[in-house]
């Protein structure tokens, strides 16, 4: 049994556990089956499970440190179980029916490619689903999915997410890629296939934190909406990537020597400025997901509703933490010398992971700070946009 560390934090073993079977992720493009089966015994996906599911019921927050050390591991499994998490809280905001169904048996693992790229045609008693999504982080194992779709009439269509067993789907296997392989996010394919009308769930709701399952467990983990959760959860991975990097560059500079001048790097200023810029950033990143988690979990235990430029805000703080956390990477990497880029060197895998972390939509740097800044001013923002 892989046991969690008190309230909030993760075993050290269990890390240990990620960054051992971390080439062999890699290889494999998903995760090993040994993470698979440690992370269903360890009890991390009850976290936000609600209490009459058999689950913790956490607050929020509690989740982005778990995330942010599993990636001192490995930033691709941190990423994949760190999403099977959130989607077992995502799966409580669904109607109780739904849950009923779909925690029958306790968590599950639930990829979550979100992308309204499907079409949900009205039928008696549901929709007919059809489309195909990228980006379905973990789907290799999964027990169900949720997907985004335009559901409704053509006349009247609206955004919404649609809950079915992973026997509908269809995986396409296109998941090859320069980092982040081990999440092993191949594309998922559906063909008209009905669905019933309770396994859905309006993104308006979902964005705005006002669904069934707010109102079923009346606790503040279920009325945080959508984009702030996920932006910060999936900003963990990067950060503590950028931190296990400082860690090691801090152990490398005690043991280098630099070629042609024979002088230990740690007696360099140049590298020991680097190291302590590093540092400060790394902490200064910490205090902004701390202040935006407890802005949120504030509102959301207060039973305010969280306006737009509020979850605009924390998207772009999330946005900022992972450009931060590559930037910090680049420049450690920049000093490390040429042998930090063999296969068997963790650093080189941190950065090609984090760069392409930081390629997610929810991530994108400009948008972010455009949508943050105009809606703090009133400017007009499509009611689309994922905030």
């Amino acid at each position: 049994m892989v046991a969690f560390r008190g309230m909030t934090g993760v075993s050290d073993d269990f890390v240990a556990r990620l960054a051992d079977r971390a080439a062999e992720a890699e290889k494999l493009r998903q995760l090993p089956s040994a993470t698979v089966d440690d992370y269903r015994e360890s009890g991390l996906a009850r976290l936000l499970l609600p209490a009459r599911y058999g689950g913790r019921q956490a607050e929020f927050p509690e989740i982005l440190d778990v995330v942010r050390r599993m990636a001192h591991g490995c930033a691709s499994s941190a990423w994949t179980l760190g999403f099977y998490t959130l989607h077992n809280w995502m799966l409580a905001l669904f109607c109780e029916q739904a849950q009923d169904e779909v925690f029958a048996d306790g968590p599950v693992l639930c990829p979550a490619p979100l992308a309204p790229t499907g079409r949900g045609t009205p039928v008696d008693g549901g929709i007919r689903l059809t489309g195909r999504w990228s980006w379905a982080t973990g789907v290799m194992d999964a027990d169900w999915i949720i997907v985004g779709a335009i559901c409704g009439p053509e006349d009247a269509p609206y955004p919404a997410l649609v809950l079915l067993p992973a026997a509908d789907i269809r995986v396409e296997d296109v998941w090859h890629t320069a980092g982040m392989c081990a999440t092993g996010s191949n594309d998922v394919v559906v063909d008209d296939v009905w669905v019933p009308g309770h396994r859905l769930v309006t993104v308006a709701d979902i964005y705005s934190g006002t669904t069934p399952g707010a109102a079923l467990h009346d606790a503040a983990v279920y009325r945080w909406p959508m984009v702030p959760a996920l932006a910060l959860t999936a900003a963990m991975p990067a950060l503590g990537s950028a931190e296990l990097v400082a860690d090691l560059f801090a152990q490398r500079l005690g043991e280098r020597v630099l070629a042609y001048s024979g002088a230990a790097q740690k007696d360099q200023p140049a590298a020991q400025l680097r190291l302590g810029g590093a540092r400060v950033r790394l902490r200064a990143l910490s205090e902004l997901v701390d202040a935006a988690a407890t802005d949120i979990q504030a509102r959301a235990a207060g039973g305010k509703h969280v306006g737009r430029a509020v979850r605009a805000g924390v998207r772009a703080a999330a946005a900022h933490v992972v450009h931060e956390s590559r930037s910090v990477i680049g420049d450690l990497l920049e000093a490390a010398g040429a042998s930090a880029q063999f296969l068997d060197n963790p650093l080189q895998r941190a950065k090609r992971d984090v760069d392409v972390i930081s390629g997610h939509v929810v991530f994108d740097y400009d948008v972010s700070r455009e949508l943050a800044g105009a809606l703090e001013i009133g400017a007009k923002v499509s009611p689309f946009a994922m905030v």
